[in-house]
């Protein structure tokens, strides 16, 4: 890959907006400041407003009209997917870049980020508030909330990523060329889904430690942005298991070597097709869980409702992966193997009732939805323990078959 050429425009930072008259004016200004006085190469700053409908779009024209290198979009559809895929795609830049307007993400890892795109060392970069060497200022619901979801991916979708979500990306403007027609979200998992695909074509992803400090004034809807998360982590892993993604010619188009160097060293085809329908069965055990927990749990308590949601729960969820996962078929061994994945569930109730037993000594006054997303995060982290037990104990020999 050859490194970018600097007398053209190597870097657009786009800043996708909507509703965001707050905030948006001290943190262009802020931006601007920093790529004048410490960024070394011809840069661009884009406002992206997403369907705005309070001052957005008349501070975002009024910064372009006084501020060099600063460009106003103004887009009729909602979606920060949409507002990267149109900023990124009428950039005549070399590297694209985005960045949350709340600019949470200290800019000084900006030239880090970008720097591997322009030498032409890597494809993508992200910054990560999961890496060793991040630092990280944010409240503990949050906190879990990220975890759980990046667990969630590494274990359905086999990413080896670090962190999927976090506001501060790059890519080179070659490879987005060919991989936003490919990308169907046009919300919050947009990112996700991109990062995903230029795995598993090959495709080198830069990861840069950030420090990162949460803004309290976050308007992210929480519940509806997991829930369109869980159905795109379903989609994608669908569409990489039959198929409809064109891997193979891609990989073949950019040159990344044969398909067979996708898996992770010491990782069978067959482990990854496990790891996908497990994680599919799993995403719909955790919905039926949070329902019945939900149902439950005015009648019982907490800690009825939890058990009650996962023996029901467990008792589907093994007979899914035996019969999907595993390719056990037939009704020999079906009591062992629901007696074995009873003890499996045991395991996962202890740590369930004991991450919530924390949270009521932490917090006696933690709401429903508080204890909703404490028990959806430590069953996410117990669904890695009871995929290694189902796979080398439960089911053990039968591994492969499926």
């Amino acid at each position: 890959m050859t490194p970018v050429a600097l007398d053209t425009l190597v870097l657009d930072v786009v800043v996708p907006v909507h509703n965001e008259e707050k905030d948006l004016e001290k943190s262009v200004r802020r931006l601007h400041s920093h790529l004048s006085t410490r960024f070394p190469f011809p840069y661009r700053i884009t406002i992206a407003d997403n369907a705005s409908t309070d001052g957005t779009a008349a501070i975002a024209a009024m910064l372009a009209g006084e501020l060099s290198k600063v460009r106003h979009l103004r887009l009729e559809q909602k979606g920060r997917g949409n507002a990267l895929r149109h900023s990124w795609s009428t950039s005549e830049a070399a590297v694209l870049a985005y960045l949350d307007v709340d600019l949470s993400t200290d800019l000084a890892a900006l030239l880090p980020l970008v720097a591997p795109l322009i030498s032409g060392h890597s494809d993508l970069a992200i910054g990560s508030r999961l890496s060793p060497q991040a630092r990280v200022v944010r409240g503990a619901k949050r906190e879990l909330i990220s975890r759980a979801y990046n667990q969630l991916l590494k274990r359905t979708l086999a990413v080896r990523f670090s962190d999927a979500q976090c506001g501060f990306k790059a890519i080179r403007a070659d490879i987005a060329k060919d991989l936003l027609p490919l990308v169907r979200d046009t919300g919050w998992f947009f990112d996700t889904e991109l990062l995903v695909l230029a795995q598993n074509i090959g495709l080198r992803i830069h990861e840069v430690p950030v420090d990162w400090t949460d803004d309290p004034d976050s308007r992210v809807d929480i519940v509806s942005t997991a829930i369109a998360d869980l159905k795109g982590v379903s989609r994608v892993g669908r569409a990489l298991l039959t198929g409809a993604l064109p891997v193979a010619r891609l990989r073949e188009q950019l040159g990344r070597g044969p398909l067979a160097s996708v898996a992770a060293p010491g990782v069978q085809p067959h482990l990854l097709r496990q790891l996908v329908r497990f994680g599919a069965i799993g995403i719909v055990s955790t919905a039926a869980y949070v329902l019945l927990y939900a149902l439950a749990r005015p009648a019982m308590g907490a800690q009825a409702a939890n058990l009650v949601a996962l023996l029901l729960t467990a008792i589907a969820n093994t007979a899914a992966n035996r019969r999907l996962t595993f390719g056990i078929r037939g009704r020999a061994e079906a009591l062992r193997h629901q007696a074995q994945g009873l003890v499996v569930f045991g395991l996962g109730f202890a740590f369930t009732s004991s991450s919530l037993l924390a949270l009521h000594l932490f917090d006696p006054l933690a709401g429903h939805l508080v204890e909703t997303l404490v028990l959806v995060g430590a069953n996410l982290l117990a669904t890695l323990v009871r995929f290694l037990l189902l796979r080398g104990w439960v089911f053990a020999g039968r591994t492969g078959v499926a």
